[in-house]
């Protein structure tokens, strides 16, 4: 089953973000903090990384987690308005980066469609609203 870390410290969307990834199938792995990460990737096939936290830097996380997992499938997330927060986000390792409200509106199947691209070696690092 495909293991899916979530890191958001906002238990809200947290909350929201692991039900969307148990709707598809894969397994919810909740992180809170960069520690939290760490301890997570070993064995992680997918990470979703909330770029609006306070308690963590999310371009930072994507980065770490890119160096210590190549090749990871990384997605993040965010306010559609911030366009240099996203440039920041895919030059540092996510494969897209997808504003809230797509996912709150389509989350099972964007997550699906993203998941499924990675299994066929499509990231084209696309930002997409």
């Amino acid at each position: 089953m495909t293991r899916v870390v979530i890191l958001a410290d906002d238990l809200i969307w947290q909350t929201r973000l692991a039900e969307t990834v148990a709707a598809i199938g894969a397994t919810p792995d909740r992180a809170r903090s960069a520690l939290d990460l760490d301890r997570s990737l070993t064995a992680a096939d997918a990470l979703v990384v909330d770029l609006t936290s306070r308690g963590y830097d999310g371009v930072e996380a994507i980065e770490r987690a890119a160096s210590i997992r190549p090749g990871l499938a990384i997605l993040a997330v965010g306010q559609h308005d911030d366009a240099a927060l996203r440039k920041r986000a895919l030059a540092a390792g996510a494969d897209r980066v997808l504003a809230y409200r797509k996912l709150f509106e389509d989350g099972p199947a964007t997550l699906r469609r993203w998941l499924g691209d990675r299994a066929r070696g499509v990231a084209d690092g696309a930002a997409t609203r």
